[in-house]
């Protein structure tokens, strides 16, 4: 099952009578050398971008909007058979019927890639992060405006995850039984655990699976992706252990540990050696001095970097997190972390292709970062007539881009009701010629290229494409939810206030 078509079934539950229009875009894999950027070596891993986007309509002569969207990034680490999936953004316009299709369509794409059964990679660990941090607004610009949204606070996010994730547990333990083993981790910087136990546990009910309020780094009970046999030797540093991700406080906390010295402050950029004069000849013994001052200068800025990461301890850095602007600028933050481990024995004869191949479905990263782009840039939300005209012009862009539309319009953003005939403009792909990165030298003084071409050619969408792996549509007509009767908190959905009044005290006649 692929994943549009999972996220469909999930949305064929949910209450009342609509219709949902479902794009996902999943990109083909490619080498990413960033998850672990101070583990040396580093390990191999190859990235993917997942966009997905989902519109609604009410009734069949209702204009679509926009109501929910996921933007997400899969690591795939073959050495040690791991995934990571990071869920950087989740985000609603606030539009939809009650009740929100967001929860269920977090927990089927999360519910994806944890189940083994129709988890697209072959691996035997895998890896959900994310970070919780309340705003007004992630994926659909000026949706804050819309009345009908309500962004929830930083506490409720925080439990709204929570909840989300011991779901997805839940129903990966009644899936896959004892075949797999589950762990769940949290921590609320700033906060101790029985605070952060109480103050999420008041806003949804403690489910069934447990959690551990603290990081997953110590444990031993699921192997850590960027620790294989290569780097195994002696105790493992920061770098090795935590990965990085874009617009993650602990990727800017990691960078700053591994670029930091307690006694010299933050480290400059080594100088570069004056420019030689073209015209003179150089020997043989010159361009071997040279190669040999570049070994060295690489393994001593591996060297530093290795010594200012194992300075600090895992628990350290939890600690001093806890101190980090992002965590405590006036509002709760959380971390959040799923793992899941398969436990049955791993078949010793598997033919796997490359993991650079690509699967059918699959799109190239420009297609994915461009209807991102338009997304962020192009269009807004703040009320129902530019949320239709938002979602009118992306779902067309989306078809257009897979059947070989060279230009797509972009919605107007302007004040004014005029069209402005403002277009996006088209990247040129292929405009900058590939370059080699230079080599890396070993003991034996042979050149390591950190990075190769990839083999295979990146997949061009085409409307077989969009209408088999990308597009899905569902109607939906269930019973609606029932309303709550006044014995619980009042039909009309207020609860009842009792008012005490203050008895009045009797003066004494005299």
């Amino acid at each position: 099952m692929h994943l549009r078509d999972a996220l469909l079934a999930s949305l064929a539950k949910l209450p009342g009578t609509r219709e949902f229009h479902l794009h996902v875009l999943v990109s083909a894999p490619r080498k990413h050398s960033n998850l672990y950027p101070f583990s040396f070596p580093r390990p191999k891993t190859y990235l993917q971008d997942i966009l997905v986007l989902l519109s609604e309509q009410s009734v069949p002569d209702a204009p679509r909007l926009f109501v929910s969207a996921i933007e997400a990034f899969v690591y795939h680490i073959p050495s040690t058979s791991s995934a990571v999936v990071y869920v950087s953004k989740v985000d609603s316009t606030g539009q939809a019927t009650t009740p929100s299709p967001t929860p269920t369509l977090v927990r089927a794409f999360v519910g994806y890639y944890a189940n083994p059964a129709t988890r697209p990679l072959s691996v035997d660990h895998l890896w959900v992060h994310l970070f919780a941090r309340a705003q007004s607004q992630y994926l659909f610009p000026n949706s804050a405006e819309f009345p009908g949204k309500r962004p929830l606070t930083d506490m409720k996010l925080c439990a709204w995850w929570k909840h989300q994730l011991s779901n997805v547990a839940e129903e990966l333990n009644t899936q896959a039984g004892d075949t797999v083993r589950t762990r769940l981790y949290y921590l609320l910087p700033g906060l101790g655990e029985l605070e952060a136990s109480c103050s999420l546990d008041h806003i949804y009910t403690s489910s069934s699976v447990s959690w551990v309020y603290g990081h997953p780094y110590s444990q031993t009970d699921i192997p850590l992706p960027g620790i294989s046999g290569r780097n195994s030797g002696g105790a493992p540093h920061l770098g090795q252990i935590i990965p990085w991700f874009d617009d993650d406080p602990k990727a800017r906390f990691l960078d700053e540990i591994a670029y930091t010295t307690e006694a010299e402050g933050v480290r400059s950029p080594e100088r570069k050696r004056p420019r030689m004069d073209r015209a003179a000849p150089r020997s043989s013994e010159e361009d071997r001095e040279d190669l040999s001052d570049k070994k060295d200068t690489h393994g001593q800025k591996e060297e530093q970097t290795t010594r200012a990461l194992r300075k600090v301890s895992v628990s350290e850095f939890w600690e001093r997190m806890s101190f980090r602007q992002e965590c405590i600028a006036g509002a709760v933050t959380g971390f959040f972390v799923m793992a899941v481990s398969s436990i049955s024995s791993p078949s010793l004869s598997r033919s796997e292709p490359s993991p650079l191949a690509p699967q059918p479905g699959q799109v190239s990263p420009q297609l994915v970062k461009r209807v991102l782009t338009s997304l962020m840039t192009g269009h807004e939300f703040p009320s129902v007539e530019r949320a239709t005209w938002s979602t009118k012009i992306l779902e067309e862009s989306i078809k257009g881009l897979c059947g070989g539309l060279k230009t797509s319009p972009v919605a107007n953003i302007s004040t004014n009701s005029e069209s402005s005939g403002r277009r996006t403009p088209e990247p040129v792909l292929g405009s900058v010629s590939p370059q080699t990165p230079p080599p890396r030298l070993t003991a034996g003084k042979r050149p390591i290229v950190n990075a190769s071409p990839n083999p295979f050619p990146e997949p061009i969408a085409s409307l077989e494409t969009y209408n088999s792996y990308i597009y899905g549509s569902l109607s939906v007509s269930n019973p609606q939810l029932p309303r709550k009767t006044s014995a619980e908190g009042g039909g009309d959905g207020m609860s009842k206030v009792t008012v005490l009044t203050a008895r009045k005290k009797k003066r004494a006649k005299p």
